[in-house]
C-alpha cells in the first residue's frame, strides 16, 4: 500500500468491470491491497470498527469454547452490527467487502509496528477466518478453497460410501455415523503432511482424505504463513507511512486503543476496607490480581512492575492513597523493609500514582492490553497476565489450586492452547 501526503489514499491500481469481480467472494486472504482512494474519516472509521471487532474475537475466545453455539451467536451479532460480512449468500453485500477489506490492511499497518502487535493481530484475524470459514456451505467452501489456490476436491457421497470403513478406522476421533455426516477432501500429501506423519488420515493413491475438521487447520495454516510474511513485509515498508504526519498518529492510536467500556474511571474509591482485601482476592480478583496479592503475603514484597500493576488496581477497585500506604508498609515492614527505608524508596511512587507527586497525574489501572502486551515478567516476577506468560502445566495446577473444575481447566487448556 502506498499513501500520499496530501489525503489518506490506498493507491494501488483499479479494476475495470462490474465492482463485484473485486470482491468475489464474502471471504478472502487479503493478498491484494485495496485499489482506492478513501478519506481520512473512513479510513478511522473503518479501522475502529474492525479493532472494536477483533476485541470481540479475543474476549469470546476466552469466555467461550470457540465453536460453541454462544460463541458463534454473539460474534455473527457483532458482524451484523458493525456491518461485515457474516453470510457468505447475499451478493449484494459489496460495501461490507469493501469495508472487511480496506480495514484487515488498515490494521495491518497499525499492528505490523512490534512482534506482540503482530502476534495479536495474527491470533485475533485467524480466529475471525476460522469463524467465518465454518459458516460457509459447502459449495460456498469449495469456491473458496479454488479463490485461494487450495483446489481440494471434495469427495462424493458414493466414494465415502465406499471408503467409510477406512476413513473410520484411520481417522482419530470420527465413528462410522460422524463419517457418513462430515464432509471429506482429498488433499495432496504436500498440504497434508502433518496429518500424514501423525497417522491422523487415510491413504490412498497420492492423497490423503481429509475430513472437514482437519481442512480448518490446513486453511489456517496457509493463511496464518502468508499473513506472517505479509505483516513482516508492512513492517519494512512503515518508513515510507511514518513520514506522512496525518496518518502515523492514527496508526498509533489504533495499536494502543481500548474500544471497550471504561473500565478504569475511579468511581468507588474509598469503599472498601483493608480488612476486606484477603477475601476479596479469593472471591473476586482476576487471577494476575490474585497472583499478585498471593505473592505479596509469601514474600512480603513485590518488585516494580508487580507494585505498579497491583498498586493501580487497588487504587482501582477504591482504596484511598492513605489506605494504601498503609496497605504497603505495613506487609513490606513484615519482610526485610524497616518503616524509614520504605518512606525513603517506596511512599513516594505509590503518591506519585494517585497524582500526588510529580506531574501529579492521577493514575488507571492497567488494562488487560497493557498488561499482556508490555513488560513481561522475569524471574521473581509476578506481574502479567497467567494466561499469556505461564508455563500451560504451572497455569493447570494454579487453577486446581484455586478450585476451578477439571471440566473447567480443560477448557481454559482448549481455548489458550488448542
Amino acid at each position: 500500500m502506498e499513501f500520499s501526503s496530501g489525503r489518506a489514499r490506498l493507491k494501488h491500481y483499479r479494476l475495470a468491470g462490474d465492482r463485484r469481480d473485486l470482491y468475489p467472494h464474502s471471504l478472502q486472504f487479503y493478498l491484494d491491497p485495496p485499489t482506492e482512494n478513501i478519506s481520512l474519516v473512513e479510513f478511522e472509521s473503518f479501522a475502529i470498527d474492525r479493532l472494536r471487532l477483533l476485541k470481540v474475537v479475543e474476549s469470546l475466545g476466552v469466555t467461550y469454547a470457540k465453536g460453541n453455539d454462544s460463541y458463534k451467536t454473539k460474534l455473527g451479532s457483532e458482524l451484523r452490527k458493525l456491518k461485515f460480512p457474516y453470510k457468505a449468500l447475499a451478493e449484494d453485500d459489496y460495501e461490507a467487502r469493501r469495508k472487511d477489506h480496506i480495514s484487515h490492511f488498515i490494521l495491518r499497518l497499525a499492528y505490523c509496528q512490534t512482534e506482540d502487535l503482530r502476534r495479536w493481530f495474527l491470533q485475533q484475524e485467524m480466529d475471525l477466518l476460522r469463524y467465518r470459514f465454518n459458516e460457509l456451505t459447502d459449495s460456498l467452501r469449495q469456491k473458496f478453497l479454488e479463490y485461494v489456490n487450495l483446489s481440494f476436491e471434495a469427495v462424493s457421497e458414493d466414494l465415502k460410501n465406499e471408503l467409510a470403513n477406512e476413513l473410520c478406522t484411520s481417522t482419530p476421533g470420527l465413528s462410522m455415523i460422524k463419517v457418513k455426516e462430515q464432509m471429506f477432501y482429498k488433499v495432496g500429501l504436500v498440504d497434508a503432511v502433518d496429518l500424514f506423519r501423525a497417522r491422523k488420515v487415510f491413504i490412498k493413491d497420492g492423497f490423503a482424505y481429509v475430513p472437514l475438521k482437519d481442512i480448518n487447520a490446513i486453511v489456517l495454516n496457509n493463511y496464518r504463513t502468508k499473513l506472517s510474511k505479509a505483516l513482516a513485509l508492512t513492517a519494512r515498508s512503515l518508513p515510507s507511512i511514518q513520514s506522512d504526519e496525518r496518518l502515523q498518529p492514527l496508526l498509533n492510536h489504533l495499536s494502543h486503543s481500548y474500544v471497550g467500556p471504561d473500565y478504569s474511571v475511579q468511581k468507588n474509591t474509598g469503599k472498601i476496607s483493608l480488612e476486606q482485601i484477603d477475601a476479596l482476592s479469593v472471591k473476586s480478583f482476576p487471577i494476575c490480581m490474585r497472583q499478585l496479592h498471593k505473592a505479596l503475603r509469601d514474600n512480603h514484597h513485590l518488585r516494580h512492575g508487580g507494585r505498579m500493576q497491583y498498586g493501580l488496581f487497588l487504587k482501582g477497585i477504591g482504596l484511598t492513597l492513605e489506605q494504601a500506604l498503609e496497605f504497603w508498609k505495613k506487609e513490606f515492614i513484615r519482610g526485610k523493609v524497616d518503616a524509614e527505608k520504605f518512606d525513603k524508596g517506596y511512599a513516594y511512587s505509590i503518591r506519585h500514582n494517585y497524582g500526588k507527586e510529580g506531574k501529579r497525574t492521577d493514575y488507571t489501572p492497567y488494562s488487560c492490553m497493557k498488561i499482556i502486551m508490555s513488560n513481561p515478567p522475569s524471574q521473581g516476577d509476578y506481574h502479567g497476565c497467567p494466561f499469556r506468560h505461564c508455563d500451560p502445566e504451572l497455569l493447570k495446577q494454579k487453577l486446581q489450586s484455586y478450585k476451578i473444575p477439571p471440566s473447567g481447566v480443560t477448557q481454559v487448556r482448549h481455548i489458550l492452547f488448542g
